[in-house]
């Protein structure tokens, strides 16, 4: 009773709901006083016909002929009455059936549903909450964040403008708070300054905004922003920002980075102190139809093939796995090593002929196209970009306008020499379109696509790309390393390299017989011993021994696999 007081109080309080108020009680009133008029024209017209009835009957008799009721036993006979009747009938039906369920369901049953919601939206957390991460924005790539720190134990909290948003991602399963971005309160209701970090996916002045606002709650709480825009990063980092961006930029240049190269086959993805691990497609290269026995990488380079990518599907090679142009090869390594798999694999194709060095294709010149085509320029590539839009941002000399759907289009940008040919719009609909053709149409070109949600990456590899790298995970690599440095390294799409301690359930085993490899399909890359020393492709006759911390590569599902059989040492934040 006491929590309903409370609830009608608090409704009560609300402007618009008084105004509602005051429209429901004049309507009453309006019908009450019809109500009444009626009842005495009805007296009036039955002494016209030389009958009588008490007030209480015209009352009566007025609210049956309104409700349609009509129970017949007092009627007119009168043309008068009978026309009277009529028009109480047809009053009767627009007020009381039509006018009166709408206006009690308009300006009050609904605004209070509104406010039921509301009372149920939280607006804070816990007092005891401690080390969470605080994300704003409810877009899909921050839902992908969420959902991808959670794997990891981390608590995510997301911040809405509104209550039915809160709403939609609570029965989502997230944990979400109503409040104003730019509100100290709502910070301090999040416990910021207990937080492990916050995270701004917003626009640049939303984002500007955000981080003001929560570096005036707390100086020394991480905060990592997305910047659109260049001119955006020194405003944000003004701001109080830790860390600042660009997601789209950083997409185009890795996108670029993995074009094939005649003079660095290869191209570093993850690093960490000594370990470099790095992709490398096996298209147009001498490993080709060999086995990884008969290619003797390990032997002449000290390097390790880890994994390989077979179309979006991430493989442990078995020493008889034979390589073909559709692989791409996960190589573990210093860097000494990774140089020695680019001088093997050699400049140029098996066959012996001139290295392809036509342009490389673009198709979209917005953020991400536009630096990719920034890092093939630093680089010394070539290349051509195609869009539908004339781009005035000095590549005149590189741009053709029109449809990339067009055959005669892509036939001038140089579709049919190209070694590459990067798609970076920002639809994946259209992505996966033009994967399909640009496949058709050649089908030994290198097609590497950018996805802006992680679900499309298969069905852009179905489609026919050799590589595909999603907006959605280039956020979620770069905010877990910096939440926990070198705790988990994201590679990849779904391709982390993590830490784990030693335990008891490994000490004194071999390498080789651990069941690392068999029973989780991940791979030990590297060794950190009890003094400190990185071993990296570790021998397989190896014994592992109590204080000891592994490197393992594998995708999402071997990872938590692993977990499940040698257990996590602690969660992603702690």
């Amino acid at each position: 009773m006491k929590f309903l007081s409370s609830q009608i109080t608090l409704f009560m309080q609300q402007h618009s709901v008084r105004r509602n108020i005051g429209f429901l009680l004049r309507f009453f009133a309006m019908l009450l006083g019809l109500i009444i008029v009626y009842s005495i024209l009805f007296h009036y017209i039955m002494q016209h016909e030389d009958r009588s009835f008490s007030w209480v009957t015209g009352v009566y008799w007025t609210l049956t002929v309104m409700s349609t009721l009509g129970f017949g036993d007092i009627t007119f006979t009168s043309d008068l009455g009978r026309i009277f009747s009529i028009v109480v009938l047809m009053s009767g039906v627009l007020l009381l059936l039509i006018m009166l369920p709408f206006t009690f369901i308009q300006f009050f049953y609904a605004p209070w549903l509104e406010a039921q919601r509301k009372g149920h939206t939280p607006r804070s957390i816990p007092a005891d909450t401690k080390g969470h991460v605080i994300v704003v924005s409810t877009s899909p790539i921050a839902l992908n964040l969420v959902d991808d720190l959670k794997n990891y134990g981390a608590r995510c909290v997301l911040l809405c403008h509104d209550s039915q948003t809160t709403l939609d991602m609570l029965d989502q399963g997230y944990e979400a708070v109503v409040g104003e971005h730019d509100s100290s309160e709502v910070y301090r209701n999040l416990r910021l300054p207990e937080a492990a970090m916050l995270v701004a996916l917003d626009s640049d002045v939303r984002n500007t905004n955000i981080v003001f606002t929560a570096r005036d709650v707390d100086a020394g709480v991480p905060i990592v922003a997305a910047a659109q825009s260049e001119d955006a990063i020194d405003i944000l980092q003004l701001a109080g920002c830790s860390n600042v961006f660009q997601f789209h930029k950083l997409l185009g240049e890795a996108l670029a980075r993995r074009v094939l190269n005649a003079q660095a086959r290869s191209s570093v993805v993850s690093r960490y102190h000594e370990l470099v691990v790095a992709e490398a497609p096996v298209m147009r290269t001498p490993l080709v139809g060999k086995s990884l026995r008969e290619s003797g990488l390990r032997n002449a380079t000290g390097a390790n093939v880890v994994g390989l990518w077979e179309r979006g599907k991430f493989l442990l090679p078995a020493p008889d796995t034979v390589f073909t142009d559709t692989m791409v090869m996960v190589i573990a390594g210093d860097y000494r090593q990774i140089d020695a798999v680019n001088h093997l694999l050699g400049p140029c194709d098996p066959a012996g002929e001139t290295c392809n060095e036509a342009p490389v294709v673009i198709l979209g010149c917005g953020r991400v196209g536009l630096a990719a085509a920034r890092q093939l320029h630093a680089s010394g590539r070539d290349y051509s970009i195609v869009d539908k839009n004339p781009k005035p941002r000095g590549l005149k000399d590189h741009l053709v306008v029109g449809d990339a759907a067009d055959l005669d289009v892509l036939e001038k940008a140089g579709i049919r020499t190209a070694p590459s040919v990067l798609i970076t719009t920002h639809d994946d609909d259209t992505n996966i379109y033009l994967t399909l053709y640009c496949r058709r149409l050649r089908e030994d070109i290198q097609i590497i696509s950018r996805a802006t949600l992680d679900r499309n990456v298969g069905i852009l590899h179905a489609a026919g790309a050799d590589l595909v790298l999603s907006l959605a995970s280039m956020v979620t690599n770069s905010i877990i390393n910096l939440l926990a440095p070198g705790k988990v390294l994201m590679i990849n799409e779904g391709l982390n390299i993590f830490r784990s301690a030693v335990g008891k359930s490994l000490a004194g085993k071999q390498l080789m017989g651990s069941g690392i490899r068999s029973r989780t399909h991940c791979s030990v890359v590297a060794l950190r011993d009890a003094e400190g020393a990185m071993h990296i492709n570790p021998d397989p006759n190896h014994v592992f021994a109590e204080g000891e911390e592994m490197y393992i590569i594998g995708d999402s599902q071997a990872e938590k696999a692993f977990y499940e059989k040698f257990g996590q040492d602690s969660a992603l934040t702690d």
